[in-house]
């Protein structure tokens, strides 16, 4: 009120909620987030049924696919989930691990407020505990190398555990590890690996075992005609841009034809180019052709007089794929091809059924292939999504050159470390940092509750076994013993766990500041005055 005239400052579609209410609402946002996903974490994990509007069924327990799969509104549950889609992004797993951490740290924050510890100081607790956190995960982390392909192998398995197709994991993870490797290049001694030069391909039909891995690439179509060869051995692949037909020119021009003779001799010229345009194929040493473009009946059938598998209307990302695969260049007209620009194969073949064209045996690929094959359409895309986060985690460890040891037994390390690193700071802001370590108990803790244990007394148990030096004690969640884990051998890398420490931390930093929001509400009728 001013003068006892009300001022208007809002429109009448913005709704406020300010102070403890603003700051209770985002907390239990975060806690419904973590929630949502609490219950698939760990090799016990539970799945979720997600169906859209249009009726599909995805089964999955990735975190980061349910979560994409969620419509959230709230504000403060949408920071929860692009902390998920971040961890995605930056490191391919751990996104139920990020999310559990964020969920627990707002959790830990709404007592603090209750006891009237100010914001600011809670969020410099969380700043002061997260980098506490890294070093102590630093100092826990073991080394590895392309050569310790054991233990990669070990990584990729562990961020495979508990998924629906785990029957077939040690036999995948070995298949993503040596195509990881393959295609990594060392530059200034680093390992660089370029993610795109994985392409995964997927096949319904067949049964999870008959996953393989092509050195070369998979293309979605099929030879163009079905009297060429259905294989071809010791292959010579021209990689060609433009269509293989006659052109239309670029300006307008009209033929008049005034005797049949001269139709007669046009269309024999015309049929003399298209020949032209496969001998041309045939003499620079090509028997097989991938064009980005149509081909011509004509160009088809002497392609096939003179043995060469063609196929047409390859898409651009797969034809730049295989000219890395088979060590090929792309050329846009067909008079610039020489055998320098040709690329080789082991084999090409249209595979039996399928509308599928195999490359294999690449001699020295930049890029290769994960064919996954399935019974159903609901069990080959968990596949995928399973190879797809095992390869970034392999990636992560190679890349880095390091990891750590799962089954809760890093989060444990960290709560009694960063729980005796408080003692020190004094203050209210150890009492926010003793806040920030409890939070590393919800880790073991939910192992503990999705396996069937009782999780005070596992936490109880981790946490003696970590004050007797035991660093890689962890839970084994098959016995319910705590056992090492590293003799145990469940790896994961040190990136993972990085990341989601970092993410969790400097979400709930900032949303805990928060105690203002203004939300703008779609009405009928407008917007209301505004001052």
């Amino acid at each position: 009120m001013l003068g006892g005239q009300p001022v208007v400052v809002l429109r009448d579609n913005v709704e406020r909620t300010k102070g403890h209410e603003a700051q209770q609402s985002n907390i239990l946002a975060a806690k419904a987030i973590a929630s949502a996903v609490r219950t698939t974490l760990g090799p016990r994990g539970m799945d979720k049924m997600l169906v859209t509007g249009s009726g599909d069924v995805t089964i999955t327990n990735d975190g980061a696919t349910i979560l994409r799969e969620l419509s959230v509104q709230h504000p403060g549950a949408k920071m929860m989930v692009e902390v998920a889609e971040t961890q995605d992004d930056e490191v391919g797993d751990g996104t139920t691990t990020a999310c559990i951490l964020g969920g627990a740290m707002m959790e830990q924050a709404g007592t603090m407020l209750t006891k009237e510890i100010h914001p600011t100081i809670i969020a410099e607790g969380y700043r002061m505990g997260m980098e506490k956190a890294l070093e102590i995960l630093t100092d826990l982390t073991i080394t590895v190398t392309p050569a310790d392909r054991d233990i990669l192998v070990q990584i990729a398995s562990t961020s495979m555990t508990g998924k629906s197709i785990e029957s077939v994991k040690e036999k995948v993870a070995g298949i993503i590890v040596d195509a990881v490797s393959g295609i990594a290049e060392e530059k200034k001694g680093q390992l660089i690996i370029n993610e795109d030069d994985v392409m995964v391909t997927k096949e319904v039909g067949e049964t999870m075992d008959d996953a393989e891995l092509v050195k070369g690439v998979v293309i979605n179509k099929k030879r163009v005609a079905d009297g060429m060869p259905r294989r071809v051995e010791n292959a010579r692949i021209a990689l060609i841009a433009q269509p293989l037909e006659i052109t239309k020119t670029q300006v307008k021009s009209k033929i008049k034809i005034s005797e049949s003779e001269q139709l007669t001799a046009f269309g024999e010229q015309e049929r003399e180019s298209l020949k032209k345009l496969a001998e041309t194929i045939r003499d620079a040493g090509a028997n097989v052709v991938l064009c980005q473009k149509g081909i011509a009946d004509a160009v088809q059938y002497y392609l096939a007089k003179f043995g060469i598998f063609a196929v047409e209307d390859v898409k651009e990302n797969d034809l730049k794929f295989t000219a890395k695969a088979v060590g090929s260049v792309i050329v846009n007209k067909v008079q610039e091809l020489s055998p320098e620009m040709i690329g080789t194969a082991g084999y090409v073949e249209q595979i039996e059924d399928t509308e599928l064209v195999k490359i294999a045996e690449c001699p020295n690929p930049k890029a290769v292939t994960i064919l996954l094959r399935g019974s159903t359409q609901h069990l080959i895309d968990e596949l995928e999504r399973a190879v797809e986060d095992a390869r970034r985690v392999v990636q992560d460890a190679l890349e880095d050159g390091t990891f750590v040891v799962g089954g809760g037994s890093v989060e444990t390390e960290i709560l009694l470390k960063v729980r005796d690193y408080a003692s020190t700071v004094g203050g209210r802001t150890q009492i926010a940092l003793e806040a920030f370590s409890n939070v590393f108990e919800e880790i073991p803790k939910t192992l503990a509750e999705n396996s069937g244990f009782d999780p005070i007394d596992k936490i109880v148990a981790l946490k003696q076994a970590h004050a007797n030096g035991e660093k890689f004690a962890g839970l084994n969640v098959y016995t319910g013993e705590i056992i090492d884990m590293k003799a145990e051998r469940v790896f994961e890398p040190a990136r993972v766990k990085k990341q989601a420490i970092m993410s969790a931390a400097e979400m709930a930093s900032m949303l805990i500041r928060v105690d203002d929001m203004f939300v703008t509400v779609k009405r009928e009728g407008g917007a209301g005055p505004v001052a």
